[in-house]
């Protein structure tokens, strides 16, 4: 199935995706790598208030190159997905603390990521590497940006999106996900040719 989904997104929307399905997003998606992940969920921790809402939106595992046209004002140049298992140890308590409802990405999350979105209503959604001007063209404005003294790459960019995607459905709201039942697989076949080749 195909969907074109508008954030923030609701439970009813995320619990309907099913692995392999295919999504567009439109609205605001937030970038945010691992030390935005760690600077934001230290501030809730010691009870401080972020800038940003985050509930019910989308967080886009990204560096991207962004160009400023003058004060307060940048144009996306790429945005490629960066390797999503970086943030495997930090992204059960983001989604816990922060509410967000989609986590787009490249090369899955592991297990306690799957836990936790199938706890509190999250999706993993993947986007293709290698693909970072075709990214660029779906975020097509940059409204802003939040912890830029982290650096363009570790930076939150506010992107507002125009059905961006493809993206695929890796890890549903359910916890089923997509990478593991393909490394059970693999790992299935690889000891039956083994034992084929008596190896």
């Amino acid at each position: 199935m195909e969907y074109h989904l508008k954030t923030p997104l609701s439970m009813e929307d995320v619990k309907k995706l099913k692995l392999g399905d295919i999504v567009y997003l439109s609205g605001r998606i937030y970038t945010a790598r691992d030390e935005a992940h760690m600077h934001i969920l230290s501030d809730i921790n010691k009870g401080k208030q972020i800038p940003i809402e985050l509930k019910g939106m989308a967080i886009y595992h990204c560096g991207p190159i962004v160009k400023k046209i003058s004060e307060g004002k940048w144009e996306l140049v790429a945005a490629g997905p960066t390797t999503s298992s970086r943030m495997n140890s930090l992204e059960p308590e983001f989604i816990e603390k922060t509410g967000v409802r989609a986590i787009i990405g490249k090369g899955g999350m592991n297990k306690g990521v799957s836990d936790a979105m199938a706890k509190h209503g999250c999706v993993y959604l993947a986007f293709t590497g290698g693909a970072a001007i075709l990214a660029a063209k779906g975020l097509n404005k940059v409204e802003g940006v939040y912890l830029e003294e982290l650096g363009m790459p570790e930076a939150v960019w506010i992107m507002n999106a125009d059905d961006f995607g493809p993206l695929v459905v890796g890890i549903t709201a359910n916890g089923e996900n997509m990478f593991l039942k393909l490394a059970d697989e693999v790992k299935k076949n690889e000891e039956m040719a083994r034992k084929k080749l008596g190896l």
